[in-house]
């Protein structure tokens, strides 16, 4: 794992920038490019070295497109798209493939700096016209982190059900009985359908199998920091007693609530316990280092390239492959025992 100290080497700015940045410091102005270079720094660090001794099959004349789901903006707000699309990038440069950006305009797809594609990496969620633009652009595409029709196309998701349960788990083994939930009641379905929040859900329902679910700790705030943070600040000042751990949808909430933490003297993890999703190398920079349910985005991601490039390979079309990745429980320091 990269310390501050490496991303300040790595890319120029200070230490105190960085980790202001890291931790959504509102006082601190930067450009989206500064941020952008610090995120994108923090998870090119992480990459891991190809195994000399290992033998890598060079697809050398392929090329693929990547559609994302999120502007560059966008993912500046939520980095777990952008380290997606970075892995991807990696995976595709180790194997020896070209990547190729995609526009989406006036309901069709269009491709940057070239004309001919061996398949398409579809990256998060997309509408029905998006998906039949994504259609004309091959007949090859793999969808990463979503699934929209398991009939027709390949896909790598998530198992957030086994990863909502790990955190409750952990959260009841040491001591926690008073647990709530900060994330969007409704999010976006595989096809950009409104539709309740899966992981929300899944809390839901496990914490009644448990007999713990209270209504009054689910939070509800879209997954950004500012919203997060609003809503963890408006809950204080209602005077409501709070919980003694939450399990926030993705980072950029938790990072947002420790900050309302932080204003108001509540101390992580002495006086509240919190679990996030995704385990960006983000969680670990923070203060104090996130506890956090791993999405594996890096095999993940190469899981996609190499279900892609098998796609490309084959003369004839085979049945479609769906890859559930399972989660993972990283500990940290932002739980504690009662």
């Amino acid at each position: 794992m990269a310390t501050l100290k490496e991303l300040s080497e790595y890319t120029g700015f200070s230490i105190t920038t960085i980790s202001r940045v890291l931790n959504n410091d509102p006082t601190m102005n930067v450009s989206d490019a500064t941020r952008s270079k610090i995120l994108e720094a923090a998870g090119e660090l992480q990459y891991k070295k190809p195994n000399i001794k290992q033998r890598v099959i060079k697809e050398n004349n392929m090329c693929f497109a990547v559609a994302e789901m999120l502007s560059p903006a966008e993912q500046l707000e939520d980095p777990y798209y952008l380290y997606l699309k970075n892995h991807a990038a990696q995976r595709m440069q180790d194997m020896g493939c070209v990547m190729v950006q995609t526009v989406f305009s006036d309901s069709k797809y269009e491709i940057v700096g070239t004309e001919k594609i061996n398949g398409v990496l579809a990256i998060g969620i997309f509408s029905e016209i998006q998906i039949e633009a994504l259609q004309n652009l091959s007949k090859n595409i793999v969808f990463l982190d979503s699934a929209p029709d398991e009939l027709k196309f390949d896909s790598v998701v998530l198992n957030y059900r086994l990863g909502v349960e790990q955190a409750v788990d952990a959260l009841i083994s040491s001591g926690h009985t008073k647990i709530g939930f900060l994330g969007p009641d409704r999010k976006l379905d595989q096809r950009k359908r409104p539709a309740p929040e899966v992981r929300r859900q899944y809390f839901i329902d496990y914490m009644k199998a448990q007999g713990l679910f209270n209504d009054d700790l689910l939070l509800e705030a879209k997954m950004t920091a500012k919203a997060a943070h609003d809503i963890i600040t408006n809950y204080l000042k209602s005077g409501k007693e709070l919980p003694t751990a939450i399990i926030t949808a993705n980072e950029e909430a938790a990072f947002g609530a420790m900050r309302a933490f932080r204003e108001s003297n509540i101390k992580v993890p002495r006086d509240i316990s919190i679990i996030s999703f995704n385990d960006t190398p983000l969680s670990e920079l923070t203060e104090p280092p996130l506890t956090s349910i791993s999405t594996h985005v890096e095999a993940m991601s190469q899981t996609a390239v190499d279900l892609l490039i098998r796609r490309a390979k084959e003369q004839e079309r085979i049945v479609p492959i769906k890859i559930v990745v399972p989660s993972s429980l990283v500990e940290r320091e932002s739980v504690s025992k009662i």
